[in-house]
């Protein structure tokens, strides 16, 4: 869809002085009594914090009528509260840096805006009304910008959202014949981008780097293609990829999307154990793996691990695997060292450069399977997320495009792993969609110190730098000067996933990393939902720190209470979304019915995302976290991540994460586990300090019953808190801590026991 790039013009009066006008901007169309113009307002410089502004808004009732649907989008179009007079609005523009905790919005710069791929408001909610109105012309519009064999049927969007009226059934595209990796690479390189750097990799070590182009790419798909075929994966099989984040993971994602052959990549830091279980769930034609990886000083021996995933299958599951395919890693493990079954196992340096580099497509249906991504719950069966290809293709890649306003001269990277959904939707498919120039990084990013991330950043000239809340956490703790002895001129866009960040890490990373220049789409999204669902357009709107602000074009998201009531205007509730969007899931694989019952019938009509959300009085949306880490306080619902915002705003308290333990009185109580700031003592004052700072910004009833010193917390090698553990250590539960293989750390958690009582 081509989107104008025209400027709308705006009326505008902003800065830490007495405002009438919401940085939004409310449009001249709305306004009786304009102010001043946009761009008056941005040449104007220091001298708007002195000037007063008297003019009031006056809505028409007209203005004041929304759609359904947008009745909580269009709040951007009005003052903050609807009506009324605020008499501080504190806002800054994109280049200054937010001086205190007061500043309560970023406004886009006007050069930033004039050049974003979506430019005000009023674009955004003419593109996001259609979308809603009419998904089918809206989305069948961006769809035709890809290559299909043959063209989808009379609908674009078959659905049944409301389990009462049968069972859950979305389709999108159906009867599109494409093929996911053909649009990825063949059609890049027909494009004239074959000599374009695809992905730089960069290894462990500093001295390791390699660069694959996209014809070249396509050369190394292709051959691992032809092998696959060979050895009898047809279209449908399952792949099984247990790698680390070589260039040879998103070339085996690739290869098995090429042949039609579902791939299921499983995080190369999970256990022997959980690949067993979905080895055994989704029975795969092949395993692909490497010898070894070296994640920091650290060598992690994978070809073992599936080694005793492989024989567990087998005698536990009765799966049988006949071949397993091991990239030698010869910068983590000599291949004369490595464990070997003959017959079984194969090099993938012997075989794939013996196959031709052009390899057949085989065209899919857009809702034939594309991959399989298991959540990695902690106990019973994992569930296998199934995606299919052609509208999950369009989703994750116009998502991309806009809420990191991609350019075509950008160099994006992405510090997740493939494992994970975000490695899968943006290390490999939306960028690679998009023709864009991909970093990605085998190793640690405080290895070998804590500069690493910005001497990548530097040396690639990253504009894009995508990553979660935690690792931005970790390196504010290691201080600014790992940060600020880096350029970082190349930076354009910030990007945060995962989990909501909280406003002091915001901060930071916009001030510090970004040297208050880039925006923060700070995104809101699941393994689920394929691609981002909240999120903010970095040129559209102003963003306020911790918020994922607005939806996505064709995503409805609705507050609901308990009963399943939608909720107006500023609440605090249950996230679920209505209707369904291109990237949605269709199922749990074999499990349809566990789907169903887990997503479906909590809240008749809607898809429950599991996650609690407020909205404030400007129609922004919060994430507080996972209902299931919300703690209910003698009747009070207390958001954990709320709770470790407060916390974390402490000057020193480094991070923070809360979990909920059984309270005779109160029914749960909080439990709060710290990590003070490098060279800060414990002491009980700082305990109280800790506490009474919950207690002043959000209430007494809030306030901490225990802080547990922490100096580290318990989390995987992607970043991600495994709170499973904390809550067992909380209840003392200690001989129920379960698998602590995954952890980058496992010693943390000795230290978190040998704590507990200080």
């Amino acid at each position: 869809m081509m989107i104008p790039l025209s400027y709308n013009s705006v009326s505008v009066h902003l800065g830490r002085v007495p405002c009438d006008l919401l940085p939004l901007i409310a449009l001249d169309s709305v306004l009786r009594k304009p102010c001043f113009s946009v761009s008056q307002f941005f040449n104007c410089g220091s001298q708007r914090r002195s000037k007063k502004q008297n003019n009031s808004i006056v809505m028409s009732s007209n203005n004041l009528r929304t759609n359904n649907f947008l009745r909580h989008v269009e709040s951007m179009r009005l003052h903050p509260s609807g009506a009324g007079h605020i008499p501080y609005l504190n806002a800054i523009i994109l280049g200054e840096s937010l001086a205190t905790e007061e500043d309560d919005f970023v406004l886009p710069s006007e050069d930033f805006a004039s050049q974003a791929n979506v430019q005000s408001p009023e674009q955004y909610l003419k593109l996001y009304k259609r979308s809603i109105e009419d998904p089918d012309g809206f989305w069948s519009e961006i769809a035709s910008q890809f290559y299909w064999k043959q063209r989808w049927g009379d609908k674009v969007c078959d659905e049944n959202f409301d389990i009462r009226n049968g069972n859950i059934k979305i389709e999108w595209f159906k009867g599109g014949i494409t093929n996911i990796c053909y649009n990825c690479l063949d059609r890049n390189v027909e494009a004239g981008l074959g000599d374009k750097v695809a992905i730089y990799w960069e290894g462990n070590e500093p001295s390791l780097d390699a660069t694959l182009t996209y014809s070249q790419l396509l050369d190394q798909v292709c051959q691992l293609a032809n092998y696959l075929k060979d050895i009898g994966v047809k279209k449908g099989d399952a792949v099984i990829i247990y790698l680390p984040m070589l260039m040879e993971l998103p070339i085996a994602m690739l290869a098995c999307a090429r042949i039609g052959a579902v791939h299921s990549v499983v995080f190369a830091g999970f256990s022997a154990e959980a690949l067993t279980q979905r080895i055994i769930d989704c029975k795969p034609k092949v395993v692909i793996t490497c010898n070894a990886v070296k994640r920091g000083p650290k060598a992690i021996h994978l070809k073992d691990i599936v080694d005793t995933a492989i024989h567990d299958s087998a005698q536990n599951g009765g799966i049988s695997i006949d071949k397993c395919l091991v990239y030698e890693n010869p910068s983590a493990m000599k291949k004369e060292d490595t464990k070997w079954k003959e017959g079984r196992d194969i090099w993938w340096q012997d075989v794939t450069p013996q196959y031709p580099t052009t390899c057949p497509v085989e065209w899919v249906d857009a809702e034939d399977p594309l991959f399989l991504l298991y959540t990695s719950g902690s106990t019973g069966k994992p569930k296998g997320v199934l995606h299919t290809t052609g509208g999950y293709m369009v989703y994750t890649a116009t998502t991309f495009k806009y809420a990191f306003d991609y350019k075509p001269s950008d160099i994006y990277w992405c510090t997740a792993d493939c494992g994970w959904i975000t490695g899968h939707s943006y290390v490999t498919y939306g960028p690679m969609l998009n023709g864009a120039s991909v970093v990605v990084f085998e190793g640690a990013p405080s290895y070998p110190d804590s500069g690493r991330c910005w001497d990548i950043v530097d040396k690639y000239k990253v504009t894009i730098f995508y990553t979660a809340p935690t690792l931005v956490r970790s390196l504010m703790r290691d201080g600014d000067a790992f940060v600020t002895r880096y350029s970082r001129k190349s930076l354009r866009v910030l990007g945060s996933v995962g989990e909501p960040i909280n406003p002091s890490a915001w901060r930071w990373f916009y001030n510090v990393v970004g040297d208050s220049r880039c925006p923060i789409s700070d995104t809101w999204w699941q393994t689920e939902t394929g691609g981002f669902m909240i999120t903010p357009l970095p040129g559209a709107w102003p963003q306020k720190p911790g918020s994922a602000t607005f939806p996505f074009f064709g995503v409805q998201p609705v507050i609901v209470d308990e009963k399943g009531i939608e909720i107006e205007g500023e609440c605090n509730g249950y996230l679920c979304i209505k209707k369904s969007w291109p990237g949605a899931f269709r199922t749990l694989y074999g499990d349809h019915e566990r789907y169903e019952t887990t997503y479906f019938k909590p809240f008749a009509g809607y898809y429950f995302s599991g996650d609690g959300c407020s909205r404030d009085k400007d129609g922004y949306h919060w994430l507080t976290g996972r209902v299931d880490d919300v703690i209910n306080v003698s009747g009070h619902r207390i958001g954990t991540a709320e709770v470790e915002s407060a916390l974390v705003s402490h000057p020193q308290c480094a991070e923070a994460a809360v979990v909920g333990v059984e309270h005779e009185v109160k029914g749960q109580g909080i439990y709060a586990f710290v990590t003070v700031v490098d060279g800060v003592p414990y002491s009980e004052q700082l305990r109280k300090d800790l506490i009474l700072t919950v207690r002043k910004l959000i209430g007494a009833f809030a306030a901490p019953d225990k802080i547990h010193w922490a100096p580290g917390l318990p989390k995987t090698r992607s970043g991600k808190i495994m709170r499973r553990i904390l809550r067992k250590i909380a209840s003392r539960q200690l001989d129920e801590l379960g698998d602590t293989s995954t952890l980058a750390d496992p010693s943390v958690v000795n230290q978190l026991i040998e704590l507990a009582d200080s």
